[in-house]
């Protein structure tokens, strides 16, 4: 499984195709499954927090990102994020 690390810049391809950078803003585990907070670099080379996007990704067995398709699962994983986070700051 790849190994993903805070500040680490990486592109990906969103729907249609559009490749967008995206840059790791934090990374927790949870019950055995890594998952990883990516904003857009373009949004965090401005500099203002209040307009950054953040998203959550599941880092799958083979090392794959997917997008966290289970309700429950994301409000779970957004509010760890949220918290580590803000404690950070």
């Amino acid at each position: 499984m790849e190994k993903y690390e805070v500040g680490e810049v990486f592109t990906i391809s969103e729907e249609g195709n559009e490749e967008q950078e995206v840059e790791v803003v934090g990374t927790i585990s949870e019950a055995g499954i890594e998952y990883i907070a990516v904003s857009f670099v373009e949004d965090l080379e401005q500099d203002n927090e209040e307009d950054i996007d953040v998203f959550y990704l599941k880092i799958d067995s083979d090392g794959f990102l997917s997008p966290i398709e289970n309700d429950e699962e994301f409000e779970k994983i957004a509010s760890k994020f949220e918290n580590m986070m803000t404690e950070e700051k």
